[in-house]
């Protein structure tokens, strides 16, 4: 039987070693991705031969990630497929990536279905690109940065810091009592005060927009490896114009220029997000499936 359990902070270490052999730039595959939302997803972990084994759910709702490590890759999936038949569940791993896909089909021929959703693929960026926004298609964006400077001459960047987060945790609680009617976003409030209560043990990265003295912006992400960073959180008033394009283009110009590419995740089939990590035109929209054992 595996020992699933939930994640911890102490866990970092052995589950950070995993990753370094990730094959994909899906970004879940982060430990802080993992850690924050481990509460509202009933996430599971466990240690295996080398790899990291993921599920989440509960009773007959379980769920699993690709195991992520190094070694036999194979008896780590043959140890998903027995968990999900002693739990009595059709075995679906999340999160499949082409590179994973093929080790499927390579170890278990014929023996996976899978199935896609556009709601759920990466939106990768060029930091360069991101940091410029140069070219036509981004005059949108440079518009709405320089009136946001023209109405906030006294805006100024921050790096987040243990000082300053008390102001970000208060302006995403204003974000959702603004937005409390569209949808229940206290999964997403646990995560953001999980990831504040651990910023520094987990490593991330975060930046502010302050104007007038008020943080009218933040953002905060952590690294996936040394070309890939990952964008886990960012919140800003709807009503200030220029408000995300400057949070988005300063983070990236002040703590991002040693990174090639930023995913900024999925859009949920969201039409209001999709169509704003559209506007950014990623370099790689990734696309990611479900596979199902069919036994």
């Amino acid at each position: 039987m595996l020992d699933f359990k939930q994640p911890e902070i102490e866990d970092k270490q052995w589950v950070d070693d995993c990753f370094k052999y990730v094959k994909s730039y899906n970004c879940e595959y982060t430990f802080g991705n993992l850690f924050v939302w481990s509460t509202s997803y009933l996430t599971k972990i466990c240690e295996y031969n080398g790899f990291m084994l993921c599920r989440w759910g509960r009773d007959n709702d379980i769920k699993y990630s690709v195991p992520i490590g190094n070694g036999d890759f194979r008896d780590a999936v043959e140890k998903l497929i027995d968990d999900a038949e002693s739990n009595g569940i059709e075995l679906q791993i999340y999160g499949v990536t082409e590179n994973y896909k093929k080790l499927f089909d390579e170890y278990f021929p014929g023996r996976f279905s899978y199935s896609y959703d556009e709601g759920f693929n990466d939106y990768i960026y060029s930091v360069e690109k991101m940091a410029e926004l140069k070219g036509k298609k981004y005059h949108g964006k440079r518009n709405h940065i320089n009136n946001f400077k023209k109405n906030y001459p006294d805006w100024k960047f921050e790096v987040l810091s243990s000082e300053n987060i008390p102001e970000c945790i208060e302006l995403h609680t204003q974000w959702i009592k603004n937005h409390e009617d569209e949808a229940d976003y206290s999964y997403e409030f646990e995560a953001v005060l999980k990831a504040f209560e651990n910023y520094e043990k987990l490593g991330f990265c975060g930046g502010l927009i302050r104007a007038g003295g008020k943080v009218i912006a933040y953002t905060m992400g952590e690294r996936h490896s040394d070309k890939l960073f990952v964008t886990h959180f960012e919140k800003a008033p709807a009503d200030i114009q220029g408000a995300y394009p400057i949070i988005n283009q300063e983070f990236t110009r002040n703590c991002l220029m040693g990174y090639e590419y930023v995913n900024r995740e999925e859009d949920l089939g969201l039409e209001g997000l999709r169509k704003a990590k559209q506007s950014y035109y990623p370099e790689i929209f990734l696309e990611k499936c479900v596979a199902k054992f069919n036994g």
